[in-house]
């Protein structure tokens, strides 16, 4: 009886291991088929990043030169323009006049550097295609009170006469003639995509905010160079400023003919 008792628990303890293993079987093959579906399956594909709007190359120009070409004539290389910028220009206001005023070497690069400088407070003075004006800048004083003389203004006289004799339509068409050499001119200043055109039109019309002063303008010399004493003119561009050297008088001259040739180069041809 009591063997039959042992036989009996014994069957049991072996049925309840065997249960427990099967059990545990099924937890770790669960567990196994679990880790394996995680490192086989293969991830969801990424969504696709949306492509961007597609973009022009070619600059965005608001005054389109108009006929924009070296009319069917081939063009030197930049490096190499000189001789037909200087003839050129010899053409249009004579060889004393060249010989007089411009700067012969980079005459294209020069032009370009100080056209995108004019409308900022400082100008590359080494780089102009202009020499400099000849003596220094004549001043009036009385007491403590220094102004910008009269006088002053006589010495941009011979060059304010030339400009008053430029033909604008041929400066125009010398200018549309040599063109790329400008707009290459100017990528090369580090704007690629860039306009000139539009760079010049800025320009001028810079120029042609300058204010015509009434009466003497007082001056205060801090350092080496002279400033305008009021705020208002000495904070303006450079080139407004070199306007306002120039006096009333060729001022007017300058910005007429600024006026012609803009007209000039953004016709709508």
């Amino acid at each position: 009886m009591w063997e039959d008792d042992l036989e009996t628990k014994a069957r049991r303890r072996v049925a309840w291991l065997i249960g427990i293993v099967v059990a545990a079987i099924i937890v770790v093959g669960g567990w196994y088929w679990y880790e394996s579906r995680q490192h086989t399956a293969p991830p969801p594909a990424p969504t696709p990043a949306p492509l961007p709007a597609a973009t022009s190359a070619e600059p965005e120009v608001a005054h389109p030169i108009p006929g924009e070409a070296s009319g069917g004539t081939a063009l030197p290389a930049l490096n190499d323009s000189d001789p037909l910028a200087h003839d050129s220009l010899t053409g249009l206001i004579g060889k004393g006049a060249v010989d007089q005023f411009l700067v012969p070497q980079n005459i294209v690069r020069h032009i370009v550097v100080t056209v995108d400088n004019l409308p900022r407070h400082r100008v590359a003075v080494e780089l102009r295609p202009v020499k400099p004006t000849p003596g220094q800048a004549v001043t009036a004083t009385q007491g403590e009170i220094t102004t910008l003389s009269d006088s002053n203004f006589a010495r941009y006289g011979p060059l304010v006469r030339v400009v008053q004799a430029t033909d604008v339509n041929a400066l125009a068409v010398v200018y549309e003639r040599l063109y790329p050499l400008f707009q290459q001119a100017y990528e090369d200043l580090g704007y690629p995509g860039k306009y000139f055109n539009d760079r010049l039109v800025e320009t001028i019309d810079n120029l042609l905010e300058t204010p015509e002063v009434p009466g003497p303008i007082q001056l205060v010399q801090p350092k080496v160079f002279w400033q305008y004493v009021d705020p208002g003119l000495e904070g303006r561009s450079a080139g407004q400023k070199l306007l306002l050297r120039m006096g009333p008088a060729n001022a007017r001259v300058i910005k007429g003919k600024l006026r012609e040739f803009r007209a000039e180069i953004v016709k709508k041809k």
